[in-house]
């Protein structure tokens, strides 16, 4: 587990309780929120007061009901959609005349996607609120079709990026799920933080339907290092995979997305599946990538950096399209399928299965 990547009292960061940004949420403009934590390299932590933290279908147009403590990640990965998030909070407020022309350049990075990776919004004091979300959830889903809405955490940003390991925010929430009988609770991390948390999950898992999906894309670790900045390494998040596997946690895989050209080979993939397979994995979901707009400014400079050769095949086949070719994904799936049954997993198409509609940006998913 690496040390630097760590928030809190660490040699690379520091308490920044004077310096002071502007409230995102309210009209009173004297009103003012602070970072609540800084490290040396300039990622600032600043805090946010939701309105409601947990978004139902209606609001997101998912089949799921999702929830996401942070916004904004520190992992950077170059292809991670939840950029649109970030975005979007930091134009509203500039839209609402709350931050000032110096202040939205700030908030949005020189390019407009640097801040995603550098303010990362933590939002504090969710458990009231959360306790009044869970009251509408239970009031919209009877006991019998709670199994088929399903609670997803971390599907914009890493709920155990690591700022968890000071905020804890992910930690208050599955304390307070594991108060609950009957849900069906899905988590999404490539974090190996989770594992900090076995005692909840099981505590969850005796209650209710839980399923952890452990995000990897691949085993190579130069890979990893191109298309993901400051993620975890591959070996550190199978072991989180087979402490929680041997916790008696259902976990698995979920590899997403596969990178046309850089991770979709046989040889990539074979390595991946093995490894799941080693770790415990009980399931190993796949998808292609999917380049919306608020991704390409991040994923196509860092494509022409380290794979060149590559530039204008993704230029043609996301033309137009935030979708892989149906051509391509119709085979990606194909030999998903088959490496599945070759390595003993469920065949399926992936995470649809379980929870709807794919996971799609929706901006109404902020709850601010």
């Amino acid at each position: 587990m690496r040390v630097k990547g760590r928030t809190g009292g660490r040699a690379d960061s520091r308490t920044a309780k004077a310096k002071q940004l502007p409230l995102l949420q309210s009209d009173r403009p004297a009103v003012r929120l602070p970072v609540l934590d800084e490290r040396l390299r300039g990622t600032k932590f600043v805090s946010l007061q939701p309105k409601s933290v947990l978004n139902s279908p209606q609001q997101t147009g998912v089949d799921f009901w999702s929830l996401n403590p942070y916004i904004g990640c520190e992992f950077g990965c170059a292809y991670c959609y939840a950029r649109y998030a970030h975005r979007y909070t930091v134009e509203r407020a500039r839209d609402g005349g709350r931050l000032s022309d110096a202040e939205f350049q700030e908030f949005r990075g020189p390019h407009g996607w640097e801040a995603f990776e550098r303010r990362i919004f933590v939002k504090e004091h969710l458990l009231g609120v959360l306790e009044a979300d869970l009251q509408r959830y239970f009031r919209s889903t009877s006991p019998t079709v709670r199994e088929s809405a399903p609670i997803v955490i971390g599907t914009a940003t890493d709920p155990y990026q690591p700022a968890e390991r000071r905020f804890r925010l992910t930690r208050a929430i599955l304390e307070r799920l594991a108060r609950c009988d009957g849900l069906n609770i899905g988590i999404i991390t490539k974090s190996p933080l989770i594992g900090r948390d076995t005692d909840v999950l099981r505590r969850i898992h005796e209650r209710s339907d839980l399923e952890v999906h452990i995000s990897l894309n691949t085993v190579d670790v130069a890979l990893i290092r191109h298309v993901e900045a400051r993620s975890p390494m591959p070996a550190v998040r199978l072991r989180a995979l087979e402490r929680l596997a041997n916790a008696g946690v259902r976990v698995g895989l979920i590899v997403a997305p596969v990178l046309p050209g850089i991770t979709d080979d046989l040889p990539h993939l074979e390595a991946l599946f093995q490894a799941a397979r080693e770790a415990g994995a009980r399931f190993v979901h796949a998808g292609p990538l999917r380049l919306y707009p608020a991704v390409r400014d991040r994923f196509l400079p860092m494509l022409e950096e380290r794979f060149p050769h590559l530039v204008a095949r993704y230029r043609r086949a996301y033309e137009g399209r935030s979708g892989a070719p149906r051509d391509y994904a119709r085979a990606l799936a194909a030999r998903i399928k088959k490496l599945q049954a070759r390595f003993g997993f469920p065949v399926n198409e992936g995470m649809a299965d379980r929870y709807g509609r794919r996971l799609a940006p929706a901006q109404r998913e902020l709850g601010l």
